[in-house]
């Protein structure tokens, strides 16, 4: 659940899905990095009692000792820190990990420098025994990053345990292998390669600004050309 916006609000809706979930499922929340530091634990200390497995992105993405402050004053209440999402190079995620900042490491196929970096961060992750929850969603980034996690499991961390990996079901029609979802899983892919070939026919209508999506935009006057 998206948190940080209002204090009365996050109660409210915590309240209302741990209610109808239990406690025996697992809840994460999320500030889409909107606090500062001493912001973040204030409004965390308020929020533990609905027992959320983390707190994704409480704070700047390149503040290590701000997330490593953060992990300090949730580790009492069992609060893991997650992040990386917004991490731009493995040096980063590598200070997270040596500050003991996270509990959940976040890769994202996209954000650093490609399967390299990622196989670099999946390594550093073994090493300091940190659990990794790719983020996904956007456009191509479920194809993308099902690899990834498919790599960690096995060659590198070999469990599943305390492990996630996200999924948002848009956009995937745009591509010549989707991802396959079943029993809340990602399939492996069939094809080698990292599945985010797009349709011929997707990309001519996206190209700016000839392509009919924006000629459609640009007529109906909402974007200008």
């Amino acid at each position: 659940m998206k948190v940080g916006a209002d204090l009365a609000d996050d109660r409210r809706r915590a309240t209302v899905i741990r209610r109808e979930i239990g406690y025996d499922n697992d809840l994460m929340m999320d500030a889409n990095g909107r606090w500062d530091v001493e912001e973040a634990i204030t409004w965390m200390q308020h929020l533990t009692e609905y027992k959320p497995l983390w707190i994704e992105e409480p704070t700047h993405p390149d503040d290590v000792l701000g997330h490593a402050r953060i992990a300090e004053a949730m580790r009492p209440h069992d609060v893991g820190v997650a992040t990386g999402e917004c991490c731009s190079n493995r040096v980063i995620f590598k200070q997270l990990l040596q500050s003991n900042a996270i509990k959940f490491l976040q890769i994202d196929s996209a954000r650093v420098g490609s399967i390299n970096e990622n196989i670099a961060i999946l390594l550093l992750a073994k090493k300091f025994n940190v659990a990794v929850c790719p983020h996904a969603g956007g456009v191509g980034l479920c194809e993308m990053v099902q690899h990834i996690i498919m790599f960690d499991y096995l060659c590198v961390s070999a469990t599943t345990a305390g492990r996630c990996c996200e999924f948002v079901d848009h956009l995937h029609e745009h591509f010549i292998e989707p991802v396959v979802i079943k029993n809340a899983c990602y399939m492996p892919p069939k094809n080698p390669g990292y599945s985010t070939e797009m349709k011929e026919n997707s990309v001519q209508d996206h190209i700016y600004p000839d392509g009919q999506v924006w000629a459609e935009l640009i007529s109906s006057g909402k974007v200008s050309k």
